[in-house]
Formats: C-alpha cells, structure tokens, sequence
C-alpha cells in the first residue's frame, strides 16, 4: 500500500492509462488546494474572505481563462493531455456554467491531476504561478 499519497510519484505509462475524467477529478482537487494554498498565503484570514476569492478563482470561466493563459507555456506532452481532457465527453454541465469553458476547465484540470501523478510538482507550481499572476480578483 502506498505510504505517501501527498506525493505521488507513479509512470507515466499507468498514469497514461487513466481516463481523462479520472485525471480532471485528481486534477480539479490539485487546482482547488492550490487556490487554498495560495489565498491563505495572501493573509485572507476570515472564511467568508477566503470563500469568497475561492469561489472567483475555482469556476468553469476562471479556469477557461487560466487556461487560456499557459496555453503557449506548455509543452507538446502537456498540450496533448490538455487537448484531450477538453475533449473528453463529460455526462453535463453545471447549470451557471458555459459549455465551452467548462470543456476548457476539464481540460486544464486533467493537464494538473496530469502533472501531480507524475510527480512534476515544479512544473505544476511554474504554471501555477503563470496563472496567479494574471490574477486580479484578490
């Protein structure tokens, strides 16, 4: 049984294996702990500050336009997994969502859960950093 679940390390042939949605779900916990991470970094103490930033940064339409804003930083690898987690058929979306931007979020969600199982925790938090700095919400 594995003893390090914050750090995962697995080959990049099983991680392949994985369906894109597996690779989104992992992804979309990656990307919402980063959000945490990095609001409470930003000295928002109270919860209704940290929920309230959350919620603004964590939606089908940032995530669209974080996307949008690596796009030309990845690599053919990356762009591979994140044209196809954008591709991949997802059974709805969420009713305040647009379609389009939630296909871009699956894809950009599937990209982080990508580099998390990998391992590639520098790689992950250098585009982590590319999409905060085009943040204007907090």
């Amino acid at each position: 049984m594995r003893e390090d679940y914050l750090n995962p390390q697995m080959n990049t042939e099983k991680v392949r294996n994985l369906s894109l949605l597996a690779l989104a779900h992992v992804g979309d916990g990656v990307y919402e702990l980063l959000i945490r991470t990095y609001l409470a970094e930003k000295g928002l103490c109270t919860a209704q500050d940290l929920h309230e930033h959350r919620i603004r940064l964590v939606n089908a339409a940032a995530q669209a336009n974080a996307a949008h804003e690596i796009l030309d930083e990845l690599t053919e690898e990356e762009r591979n997994v994140f044209r196809r987690g954008r591709n991949a058929h997802v059974s709805g979306t969420p009713p305040h969502a647009d379609p389009a931007q939630y296909h871009e979020a699956t894809g950009l969600e599937a990209l982080f859960g990508y580099l998390y199982l990998l391992g590639r925790h520098e790689r992950l938090n250098a585009l982590f950093q590319k999409i905060m700095e085009m943040d204007h919400a907090t």
